[in-house]
This record gives C-alpha cells, sequence and structure tokens, in this order.
C-alpha cells in the first residue's frame, strides 16, 4: 500500500498547477480524470497517464452500466451483406 503523501489540497493543487477546487472536485468524486490531469498526474510522478485514463473509463462505463435500465434504445436487424 503506498504512504500517504502529507500534502494538502492547496499544495498538490499548486504542484499540480491546477487550481484547489479543481483538485478538491477530483478527489471528492465531483469530476474526473481529464487527459490533461492525466499527463500532470503523470508527471508528478503518481502513475502513468494511460492507467489513470484507463481507471475513469472503468468507472465511466460502470456508471453508464448502472443506468443502463433507463437507456431506451431501437434494436436494428442484422442486414445480409451487399455483394459487389
Amino acid at each position: 500500500m503506498p504512504k500517504p503523501l502529507d500534502l494538502t489540497v492547496t499544495e498538490a493543487a499548486a504542484g499540480l498547477g491546477v487550481t484547489r477546487k479543481a483538485l478538491s472536485d477530483l478527489v471528492n468524486g465531483h469530476s474526473g480524470i481529464s487527459p490533461d490531469m492525466a499527463v500532470r498526474l503523470e508527471k508528478a510522478g503518481w502513475g502513468t497517464a494511460d492507467s489513470w485514463l484507463q481507471m475513469q473509463l472503468n468507472r465511466d462505463l460502470w456508471e453508464a452500466r448502472e443506468r443502463a435500465a433507463k437507456i431506451k434504445v431501437k434494436r436494428f436487424a442484422r442486414r445480409a451483406p451487399v455483394l459487389a
């Protein structure tokens, strides 16, 4: 398990070059990881941008599946391929 960094949100935000509000929103689940933030985290030495974005994608997909019953879609019949 990683050791705590002993940083305040204000200190971490300053180090990442973002506002305290932007980092606070992220930490508290009010916003997600953008590609820009993923690169900032990578440059800070906190994992790779790819891993941050994969985690965000997994979360977004989980949330979409939780809402799946409310998503209304018309199913389309498969058509045979047209041969030229």
